[in-house]
C-alpha cells in the first residue's frame, strides 16, 4: 500500500510540474493572436482564432475575432491543455497559424 500511496505522489508532482509549465508558457503569449481548436467531444470539433487577453491562476481568457457586434471573451482551464482537451497555435503577424504543441508544449 505504501509503495502505491508514494508512486501517486509523484505522478500527481510530475502533473503539478506540468501544469506549472503550461501556465508560464501560456503567460509568455499574452497579447499574442492564437488559433483554439477545441474537442467538444463525439467527434464535434471547434476552431476559433482570438487573442491571448489575460491569464490567472487557475484559467486563460481569450478575447474572440467574431464578426459580431459584442466582444466574446472565452476562459479556459490549463488542465484543458494538459487533458488535451483544447489545442493552442500561434499565429504570425499575417495570419499564419502554426502548431505550438511541438516547441511550447501547450
Amino acid at each position: 500500500m505504501l509503495l502505491y500511496e508514494a508512486r501517486r505522489k509523484v505522478i500527481y508532482l510530475v502533473n503539478k510540474r506540468a501544469l506549472s509549465d503550461i501556465k508560464q508558457d501560456i503567460q509568455n503569449l499574452i497579447g499574442n493572436r492564437i488559433r483554439l481548436k477545441t474537442n467538444k467531444g463525439r467527434k464535434r470539433v471547434s476552431e476559433r482564432v482570438g487573442i491571448l487577453e489575460e491569464t490567472y491562476p487557475n484559467i486563460f481568457i481569450v478575447k474572440l475575432d467574431e464578426q459580431r457586434s459584442a466582444v466574446r471573451r472565452v476562459s479556459y482551464s490549463y488542465t484543458d491543455v494538459l487533458t488535451e482537451t483544447i489545442e493552442l497555435s500561434v499565429c504570425s503577424d499575417d495570419g499564419d497559424c502554426q502548431s505550438a504543441s511541438s516547441e511550447v508544449t501547450l
